[in-house]
């Protein structure tokens, strides 16, 4: 099945570009482009995309606004956001409204590619360069008691996995530490979406941090 990609860019020269790497590519096509956010949550309504490689900073609407509104709709796409900076203050803000990936424009090509496989497939994804910040900006935010999460159903098993993902570490990474096989790696994520509302791999992140499971 062709993986369905809409382009969120208010640059014609970067959506060119994303364009012809993405026409290159075995199973992915763009089925189209906006040039705003208000464009992009249109056009998410319209086309259905499977992946939205949605511009932080456009006209009209951010791109952490477009992500919000796109990703309260019942099945909503995958958004991965691109900046040109690491160390952009929205990064926090993108994730908290939805975002499954976030990728600098410096990365190259076939990187986002690869990284729109990634997110399609369900996972969730972070350039290695904004990582440290990210985890800065978990950290730095401590909510009220009413935002901790409810680990109360989770097994310690599963908290094990929590904590390995909450590090960074990948299914095949938990697999080897845990001595369990791979499926059963990404049975326990999925367990742990589930009872704690994750969304993706990149809220049960936030939530490992939140709990207190890992520090930075």
């Amino acid at each position: 099945m062709t993986m369905r990609v809409l382009l969120a860019d208010d640059h014609a020269m970067v959506r060119d570009a994303l364009q012809m790497v993405i026409t290159d590519a075995d199973g992915i096509e763009v089925v189209g482009e906006a040039a705003t956010g208000v464009e992009a949550v249109r056009l998410a309504a319209e086309l259905k995309p499977d992946v939205i490689l949605m511009d932080i900073r456009m006209p009209c609407m951010d791109g952490i606004e477009a992500t919000r509104l796109i990703t309260a709709t019942a099945e909503p796409p995958r958004i991965v956001v691109l900046t040109t900076f690491p160390e952009d203050a929205y990064v926090y803000g993108a994730l908290q409204a939805g975002a499954s990936g976030f990728l600098v424009k410096d990365m190259s090509l076939d990187e986002i590619v690869a990284a729109i496989r990634v997110v399609a497939a369900g996972d969730a994804l972070i350039a290695p360069s904004v990582t440290r910040r990210l985890i800065q900006m978990i950290t730095s935010r401590p909510g009220p008691v009413t935002e901790l999460p409810d680990l109360s159903g989770v097994t310690d098993r599963e908290r094990e996995v929590l904590v390995l993902v909450g590090m960074g570490a990948t299914n095949a990474e938990i697999a080897e530490r845990l001595h369990i096989t791979t499926p059963t790696v990404k049975s326990y994520v999925g367990r742990l979406m589930s009872k704690l509302t994750a969304r993706d791999r990149i809220q049960l992140v936030i939530l490992a941090y939140r709990a207190g499971l890992v520090a930075p």
